[in-house]
């Protein structure tokens, strides 16, 4: 029987320090996008997941909170040296029942407070015990309370495949956190966990989704399989992988198990440990060059090795890796927008991908100039030193790797004055 949040009376207090805790707790974890999900309202139940009926809210530093954010429970068996909830972690430990997680999200969403439920969970006896309880809880709110909301789940390493299917069956979005980069850093900080464990669930949800793909091919009545997808995500900071090793594993990722998203969290210092990096702060900078590095593998076609390698192992944290790139490859501009390939115009500072489809519809019918890009949405200040149009550049001059990435950071003025300086010390006038 549904208790509904406001007349829970003498439980109410528990219920809010138990979701003060577990949502507290959820918040390290950055894969709860709602993005992808199309459930219909059915049969006049409640919440809609299709298109737009999602409602999207995100904090300062780009995490979504439309959803209900929670853990199941923050206790865990497992130790590893990153987690909050780590089993040696002094903290305060707390569970919800499976009836309180389908209460909350059912009386929150009619309260127009969330779109949706992502849940995940600390590991408390086991795998398939842990993982049994999520999808209950998924499988009570569609089938006992016709919930048409989104519902994100995480999978819990090492659950049986068995209950990884029926957890598909229920969720619009499956996940399963890699955490580290390596084996070698999951090891040395969560000695507990492997490899294996991460990998075998996220392929049986790969091998699921495309199983499911065809037999809605042959059967439209077939029931849909986790249709946003499955996500992952990686922390970044907390092991000594450089950028090259990170952007090299999330394409080996998108490739073999073809992810809708590899999400990347900034190691946010949560205990004492030897092992871990001595961190003031998250590397919130870092952490932004990666996502747009990985934007860069997903819709602009970018391989891995382009944007960081073994000469570049580190992202530039002062410029995007995409004008990062375009500086040291020179050789490659400037490009003449009216004649140049689309995955070469994709290529350029300053021009995003609708603005490259537009660039490429719009030639057809006439030559483009400056001021036609201008209003295409294209960014001049950027794209101004690798583009010509019908032979004609905006910059007349040559300039160096060095002087067009300052006039880009620090504009005309800094740029003259770092020329005078140049200039002087030729004379030896300038200290």
């Amino acid at each position: 029987m549904l208790v509904l949040f406001s007349n829970i009376g003498a439980m109410n207090d528990k219920i809010q320090e138990k979701l003060s805790i577990l949502a507290d707790a959820a918040k390290y974890d950055v894969s709860c996008s709602s993005s992808g999900g199309k459930r219909k309202n059915q049969n006049k139940g409640i919440g809609n997941a299709e298109g737009m009926g999602i409602c999207h809210s995100y904090t300062e530093d780009g995490r979504c909170v439309s959803l209900l954010k929670i853990l199941l429970t923050n206790f865990c068996i497992f130790d590893c040296a990153y987690c909050v909830t780590r089993r040696s972690n002094d903290i305060k430990r707390t569970a919800f029942t499976v009836d309180e997680v389908v209460s909350l999200t059912l009386n929150f969403y009619r309260r127009n407070y969330i779109e949706g439920l992502f849940l995940s969970s600390g590991i408390f006896k086991n795998a398939d015990y842990t993982m049994e309880r999520l999808v209950r809880i998924a499988k009570k709110l569609r089938q006992e309370h016709n919930f048409n909301g989104y519902i994100h789940l995480k999978t819990i390493p090492g659950a049986s495949e068995e209950l990884i299917k029926e957890a598909g069956l229920y969720a619009d979005r499956l996940s399963v956190n890699i955490e580290l980069p390596s084996e070698q850093s999951l090891k040395s900080l969560a000695p507990e966990k492997s490899y294996s464990q991460v990998l075998q669930p996220m392929q049986a949800i790969t091998s699921e989704l495309i199983l499911n793909k065809e037999e809605k091919k042959l059967f439209k009545s077939a029931a849909n399989f986790a249709p946003a997808g499955q996500s992952t995500q990686l922390i970044v900071g907390a092991s000594t992988e450089n950028d090259h090793q990170i952007l090299q594993l999330s394409s080996g990722l998108y490739q073999s198990y073809k992810l809708k998203r590899v999400y990347y969290s900034g190691y946010v210092p949560v205990s004492t440990d030897s092992r871990l990096p001595a961190l003031i702060s998250p590397p919130v900078i870092r952490e932004n060059r990666i996502y747009q590095a990985d934007w860069l593998m997903r819709f602009y076609g970018f391989r891995a090795d382009e944007i960081a390698n073994d000469f570049y192992p580190h992202l530039d944290l002062e410029i995007d890796p995409k004008l990062s790139w375009a500086l040291r490859n020179r050789p490659w501009f400037p490009i003449e927008i009216n004649s140049a390939d689309y995955e070469l115009i994709l290529r350029v500072p300053g021009i995003g991908v609708k603005s490259a489809k537009k660039i490429v519809s719009a030639r057809r019918f006439t030559p483009l100039h400056f001021d036609h890009l201008q209003k295409i949405g294209v960014v001049l200040k950027r794209a101004k030193y690798f583009i010509t149009c019908q032979g004609r550049s905006l910059e007349t001059k040559d300039y160096t790797e060095q002087l067009i990435r300052r006039k880009i950071l620090f504009g005309e003025g800094s740029y003259r004055s770092a020329l005078v300086k140049q200039q002087l010390s030729l004379f030896g006038e300038a200290s």
